[in-house]
């Protein structure tokens, strides 16, 4: 004798009412609003794109806002259109992320940080037998070394912050989709990137007790400056077709999704649908304060890795195609 129907269609929700209970009670970190308001948010890469959306929105909202970057110039530009849309005047700081020292400085000027944002970046596109060790040291550098000069900075004032105000505090790290996923042409990029959530993960540990929340922000290519200025102009035809498919977004949209994410605390923060999608891929033993999503992990994340062979077929068929018709190509050029 079969299994009724109507007995699979009572278990059901009985068991994802139980899965739902059971994960409200181990989901970790704790759920925490972030307050922005009357708060001191501290951005690098703040002189354009993505940083300069963030320091916009943070203003609008009543933030303490200083940015850091390397242009002077810039920085002075950037604060005079925060200035003119906000009315708010943002403090700037001009150093490089790589310099230890001159990072340290910046932060002790600054003053004591509520919400830091790790927002620097820069990414050369290209096959890594052919890219100079000098290039892939410069994003590693910039990336991931930057990013452990701004945090080593902060974070003593930030815990005092803490303890003295009573109120939570964030890290935002930016990473990118392609700190999810390595495709064709980024094995350096990807490599700094995918080296931010190593660090999140284990610096989340290290700080939850101080009440700071870690957050790492996945990107998708994004229409900045340095997107144009860098990876259109110069990645491989071949990462085009693979990639070219994904859509951009506008840094504004990013810096939304992005400041919305910290105020809620979360440790993942997709920017679009696409991004939501890898994140649950790929959540591994990510930390969850949301025991909602962490539903949807649990519930998705099967059919999300069946997706993603798909994906990976997809792509090494695109690359055998291609290299038949470089190979090809080749081949008719010694012919003739």
């Amino acid at each position: 004798m079969g299994i009724s129907p109507y007995y699979i269609l009572l278990v059901i929700p009985i068991l994802s009412a139980f899965l739902l209970l059971l994960l409200s009670l181990i989901a970790r970190p704790r759920p925490s609003r972030i307050p922005l308001k009357g708060r001191h948010v501290f951005i690098t890469g703040g002189s354009s794109g993505i940083g300069l959306a963030i320091a916009h929105q943070a203003a609008a909202e009543g933030a303490r806002v200083s940015i850091l970057a390397r242009n002077p110039k810039r920085l002075e530009e950037a604060r005079e259109a925060v200035r003119l849309a906000t009315g708010v005047e943002v403090n700037v700081f001009s150093a490089d992320v790589r310099d230890a020292k001159a990072v340290s400085r910046a932060v002790e000027e600054a003053g004591p940080i509520d919400v830091l944002v790790c927002n620097q970046g820069v990414f050369m596109p290209l096959e890594l037998e052919k890219q100079e060790l000098e290039e892939v040291k410069f994003m590693v550098d910039v990336n991931l070394m930057g990013t452990f000069h701004l945090i080593k900075a902060a974070l003593p004032t930030m815990k005092r912050r803490t303890r003295e105000t009573g109120l939570p505090a964030s890290i935002a790290l930016m990473s990118s989709q392609a700190g999810q996923v390595g495709i064709y042409g980024y094995a350096a990029y990807s490599a700094s990137k995918f080296a931010l959530r190593g660090l999140s993960e284990a610096l989340q540990h290290e700080v939850i007790a101080d009440n700071i929340y870690v957050s790492l922000i996945f990107p998708p290519d994004t229409e900045t400056p340095g997107f144009v200025e860098g990876e259109q102009e110069r990645r491989p035809e071949l990462t085009n077709v693979i990639a070219g498919s994904s859509k951009g977004m506008k840094a504004d949209d990013v810096a939304k999704a992005s400041l919305n994410g910290i105020k809620s605390g979360r440790f993942i923060i997709p920017c679009n649908f696409e991004g939501t999608m890898i994140a649950i891929a790929t959540c591994g033993l990510s930390p969850q304060s949301s025991f909602i999503t962490a539903f949807i992990e649990v519930a998705g994340a099967s059919f999300l890795r069946l997706i993603a062979l798909f994906f990976q077929w997809n792509w090494f068929c695109t690359i055998e195609k291609w290299q038949k018709t470089k190979n090809s190509s080749k081949l008719k050029e010694n012919t003739y």
